[in-house]
């Protein structure tokens, strides 16, 4: 049986190796040009490069979003773009405007194309015509429902992607321009200002504050009912979110996933990621359309806070077999005698009352109080490089 595939974001290499290493099946980039996310660090030609060995060392796969509404001035360069991406052997290239199709299939005939949600693909025959346009797999709009999907797949037997979880876009799979018209940045072309997101006045006379914000998307409670829509990747949001967000959230679906296949996805399991994935967010969630019509409960109208996240407490440099002390760059305030969490690849989740905390050169203190200070703890248990620390939920 082939597994669904986890595909993550990534917004540098740094998130792109913790992706990978919490068990990513694959990633998607931008780079610096004919990205949707312009915002983010995104990669340099060289970068991908890099990205892409490291990936199919790991025998994994990367794909490259080239994926703006392209105007005129947008082509300019694209051809040369799309060779360099060739020739340095990304798995994918995910684009939406179908004129890239034909330019691939003129300029760069090895390089595989995947749809782009923006295309907003909704029913079967639209995949069928990518099909027979050479597509390899088509990312379905985020709309779908359960039951289209499985219509769909049934109709195509397509290669077919959805969103698993992250943030949502008010208008049709993104095609939006709120931000055109606010602050005259071009969300189909990289510079999304989330207007959505903004608080407004009703009028001056009233206090109530209103938004047109939708809830983030959570579907680990349906994770097996995605599995068996026939749908071959599942995605995550946010190449532009920390790498403590991407690692907990791989971290917690690899999980359920790997449980599904194992026949051991219980309740408890479910539950307690779920606990672990409302956490990580600073937004509500919902299932938005995998389940039901979308309505005003999926969405944040008024009263909505969004909360930074001080779970994240640092980080593992390094660890000492012979001494058991782990070397830790810190992320948030903590202090000894405080019950925490460390979790980390390979099925690290336990644990731990810290006793004390040294600094590098190992002098004790009361707490872990500055940002990215070089710690050290006694840790029994083994630790891998790249383990987090965490609060106990």
């Amino acid at each position: 049986m082939k597994r669904v595939e986890l595909l993550s974001p990534a917004g540098d290499l740094e998130k792109l190796k913790i992706a990978y290493l919490y068990g990513a099946d694959a990633c998607y980039i931008g780079g610096k040009e004919f990205s949707l996310r312009a915002n983010a660090n995104n990669f340099s030609l060289e970068e991908i490069k890099q990205a892409v060995d490291y990936a199919h060392k790991l025998n994994k796969k990367l794909y490259v979003t080239t994926n703006i509404v392209f105007h005129n001035e947008n082509l300019n360069g694209i051809i040369k773009y799309l060779k360099s991406l060739e020739d340095i052997n990304v798995d994918a290239i995910i684009l939406s405007d179908p004129l890239l199709i034909d330019i691939v299939k003129k300029y760069t005939p090895t390089l595989r194309i995947h749809i782009s949600t923006q295309a907003c693909t909704t029913n079967g025959e639209t995949v069928n015509y990518f099909k027979e346009m050479g597509v390899e797999r088509v990312v379905l709009a985020r709309e779908v429902s359960q039951e289209d999907m499985k219509e769909i797949y049934d109709k195509t037997h397509m290669d077919l992607e959805v969103f698993l979880h992250g943030a949502m876009c008010t208008c049709y799979s993104g095609r939006c321009v709120l931000s055109n018209y606010f602050t005259n940045r071009d969300s189909n072309r990289g510079g999304c200002a989330q207007v959505c997101r903004f608080v407004f006045d009703l009028d001056k006379k009233r206090k109530t504050k209103y938004s047109i914000a939708t809830k983030d998307l959570n579907l680990s409670s349906k994770i097996k009912d995605l599995i068996e829509t026939g749908i071959m990747s599942l995605k995550i949001e946010g190449r532009m979110r920390s790498t403590y967000y991407v690692a907990t959230v791989i971290n917690s679906y690899r999980k359920l996933i790997d449980a599904y296949y194992n026949n051991n996805l219980t309740e408890d399991l479910l539950h307690h990621e779920q606990k672990i994935l409302s956490r990580v967010a600073n937004r509500e969630s919902t299932t938005q359309y995998f389940d039901h019509q979308a309505d005003y409960n999926d969405q944040y109208y008024i009263g909505r806070e969004e909360v930074s996240n001080q779970d994240f407490l640092g980080i593992v440099l390094d660890y000492d077999k012979k001494t058991k002390y782990a070397t830790v760059e810190q992320r948030n305030y903590f202090k000894p005698q405080q019950t925490i969490n460390i979790f980390g690849p390979n099925n690290i989740d336990f644990d731990i009352k810290i006793d004390k905390i040294y600094d590098e050169d190992f002098n004790e203190l009361d707490a872990a109080r500055h940002p990215r200070q070089i710690l050290k703890i006694k840790v029994d248990q083994e630790l891998e490089k790249d383990s987090i620390l965490r609060v106990k939920f």
